[in-house]
C-alpha cells in the first residue's frame, strides 16, 4: 500500500510489462522496455502547480477529456501538440480510473506483443499522504528561502534590476534582459550565469558548476548552490553577467557606485 502519490505512481506504470523508468529533465519518466515514453510524473512544472501524469493518449482522447473536465485534465506543454493528455492527480480522479488512463497510454504506446502481455488492469489503493508544500515547490525549503535571499540582495543591488518569475523559478534583468536564474535542476539548487563560453570550459572543470540545458551552449554555466556558497563568489559571477547584459547607462551607474 502506497501512502504517498510518486509511489502510487510507480505501482501502477512499472506495474505493466517490461516498463521502466528513467529521469529526464529532473522528472520520472516511463517507457516501454528502452522504447517509447507512455507516462511522465510532472510536479509544479513551470510553477503550474499541479500533480499531474501527462500520458501519451490514443487520438480524440485529449480532445474529450479537457472538454468534458477541464478541473481534472489538460494539455501538457511540449507533448500536448502531440495529442498527449494532462491528468491531475489531486484532483479528485479516482485511482482506478487513472490507472486505467495509464494502461490507454501503455497501450497506444507499446508494441502488440508486449499489449497482449496485459492480464488486468492494476487494482490501485489511492495514496493517504498529499505533497507537502514544498514538495510541491523546493523553493519553499527553509535553505532555498535563505539562498534566495542572499540572491535577491546582490541582483537588485545592481541598477535598474527586477526580479520576475520564469517557468516557476526566478530571474532576474537589466532592463529587459535575464542575467541570472535561481532554480531547481535535477533536484539541486542551482544559480545560473552568463560567463561565456571561454570561462565556462574552465569553470565546469570544478565538479560545483555544470553546464546548463537549453542556455548552456549561448555561454551560460550554472553553480550548484545547494550547499553552502561564498557570497562573494556568487557576488562576482553575478556582476560578470549583469555587465554582459547591461545598457551603457546602466554601466556608468553601477561604475560611479
Amino acid at each position: 500500500m502506497a501512502d504517498d502519490i510518486a509511489t502510487t505512481v510507480r505501482e501502477v506504470c512499472l506495474g505493466l510489462p517490461e516498463a521502466e523508468e528513467f529521469v529526464s529533465h529532473g522528472a520520472p519518466n516511463f517507457r516501454v522496455r528502452k522504447g517509447k515514453v507512455f507516462a511522465v510524473y510532472a510536479v509544479n512544472t513551470h510553477g503550474d502547480g499541479r500533480v499531474a501524469l501527462w500520458l501519451n493518449a490514443p487520438p480524440g482522447a485529449q480532445a474529450l477529456h479537457c472538454a468534458n473536465e477541464p478541473g481534472q485534465f489538460f494539455v501538457p506543454p511540449y507533448v500536448g501538440p502531440r495529442g498527449w493528455l494532462g491528468v491531475c492527480l489531486d484532483q479528485g480522479l479516482s485511482w482506478t480510473r487513472i490507472a486505467g488512463l495509464v494502461r490507454e497510454a501503455y497501450e497506444h504506446t507499446a508494441p502488440a506483443r508486449m499489449r497482449a502481455l496485459i492480464k488486468t488492469t492494476a487494482t490501485v489503493t489511492a495514496p493517504t499522504r498529499s505533497l507537502a508544500a514544498d514538495e510541491l515547490d523546493p523553493m519553499q525549503t527553509a535553505a532555498a528561502q535563505k539562498m534566495l535571499a542572499k540572491v535577491r540582495e546582490i541582483c537588485l543591488a545592481l541598477p535598474e534590476t527586477s526580479e520576475q518569475r520564469q517557468f516557476g523559478f526566478p530571474v532576474w534583468r537589466a532592463g529587459k534582459r535575464c542575467f541570472a536564474q535561481l532554480y531547481f535542476l535535477d533536484g539541486r539548487l542551482s544559480l545560473a550565469v552568463w560567463t561565456g563560453a571561454e570561462l565556462q570550459s574552465m569553470l565546469i572543470e570544478d565538479p560545483r558548476f555544470r553546464v546548463p540545458p537549453y542556455l548552456g551552449h549561448q555561454g551560460w554555466t550554472a553553480l550548484d548552490v545547494s550547499k553552502r556558497s561564498s557570497a562573494d563568489e556568487m557576488r562576482g559571477l553575478i556582476e560578470q553577467s549583469y555587465r554582459h547584459f547591461a545598457l551603457k547607462r546602466m554601466l556608468r551607474l553601477l561604475d560611479e557606485t
